[in-house]
């Protein structure tokens, strides 16, 4: 059993144990037993895994994992693909951003690096929409680097193996000191899994399974008797409320008014409604007056959506029309062909509030 003292030496092996025996199953994951027969990790599967899975979980990311894979099994496939078509396949994920960045990440590897994913954490991060995480994750789970991976879950273990009482944001440098001292240069990438499955299943932001934690017996928070304390976070700011107005157009054959929004900003790429200017800073209209056609607009009550720093109300408003109006940036979609629009969630609410069946599977 590991003591505290000898915490900070290389003391990968108790946990490297456990996720022998009690690693998750994962699509994107080359398992120790699949290792033990010369299986090796596929850096565009890792990779596209792992931007999957920022701010988002596991069980949300399966289903997108699977799809982009069946449609674009390589690196080279993705590249070529156009642009709408993986907006589209992504939407309802969130982050929109990491769509656009995943994207010409697969354009410049296979520009710049025929088709194969550098191998080292600097040569990663001069990739578009890399940042440091991916860089380490891709780096140690598909190439084996001795990086130091830490996302949330490593964030709550570091912190309550070493009690850190320094508010995250803030802790995160010295959070990813200690994980540099503890990945081993044997299976860091293995390391780094285990890690985060660490805290998946074992410790939990709420009742840790301290038991039967492969570090029990040098962990500072069990000692304390207060796991769950860890990470102290900051306090929270309230998030703003913003206004705005969704304006769905209905014909009699059945289309709904769409259109693109700019490439750059908040949703940027993605397909919508016509909606007023909103922003994470300033209220939009609110009233019909803001149409973009005049009509006998009909109000269909309000959505609500939570994007990472404020909150969205928008007000709905529904028309039907006889037929075709022309708008300008805009073009008019069949209902029945909404499902395969890059629409992400809040325009999906605001659809569903004046179309109720629109959606096969409208997301809350």
């Amino acid at each position: 059993m590991m003591t505290s003292t000898t915490l900070d030496a290389p003391a990968a092996k108790p946990l490297l144990h456990w996720y022998d025996r009690h690693h998750r199953d994962l699509p994107w994951r080359v398992s120790p037993p699949m290792a033990a027969r010369g299986i090796k990790a596929d850096p565009y599967r890792i990779w596209l895994s792992e931007v999957m899975l920022q701010q988002t979980t596991v069980p949300a990311v399966k289903p997108y994992f699977a799809n982009f894979l069946a449609r674009w099994p390589t690196v080279r496939d993705l590249a070529d693909a156009p642009t709408e078509d993986v907006m589209a396949a992504w939407a309802g994920l969130g982050y929109y951003a990491r769509a656009r960045n995943l994207k010409k990440c697969a354009e410049a590897v296979t520009r710049d690096h025929d088709g194969i994913f550098p191998d080292t954490e600097d040569g990663l991060k001069s990739l578009p929409g890399i940042g440091d995480y991916t860089a380490a994750a891709v780096a140690a789970i598909a190439f084996n680097r001795q990086a130091a991976v830490m996302d949330g879950n490593v964030e709550r273990v570091i912190s309550r193996l070493y009690a850190i009482a320094t508010p995250l944001p803030a802790a995160k440098p010295l959070m990813k000191q200690k994980v540099a001292l503890l990945t081993p240069k044997d299976r860091p990438g293995d390391f780094a899994q285990a890690m985060m499955d660490l805290g998946a299943t074992i410790c939990t932001p709420k009742r840790p399974a301290c038991s039967l934690c492969p570090f029990n017996g040098s962990c500072e928070a069990l000692r304390l008797h207060d796991p769950e304390q860890f990470p102290v976070k900051a306090a929270k700011k309230q998030k703003p409320i913003r206004q705005g107005a969704a304006f769905i157009a209905v014909t009699e054959d059945g289309e709904v008014l769409l259109r693109r929004r700019i490439e750059s900003g908040l949703l940027g790429g993605m397909t919508e409604v016509p909606t007023t200017h909103w922003t994470a800073r300033i209220d939009g209209e609110t009233s019909a007056d803001a149409a973009p056609f005049p009509a006998a607009w009909e109000p269909c009550g309000t959505v609500t959506h939570v994007f990472t720093h404020f909150e969205l109300r928008l007000s709905i408003h529904r028309v039907a029309i006889a037929s075709r109006i022309q708008v300008d940036n805009g073009w008019w979609e069949p209902v029945t062909n909404l499902d395969s629009q890059a629409l992400p969630t809040v325009m999906k609410k605001a659809i569903t509030a004046a179309i109720p069946l629109a959606f096969k599977h409208a997301k809350d």
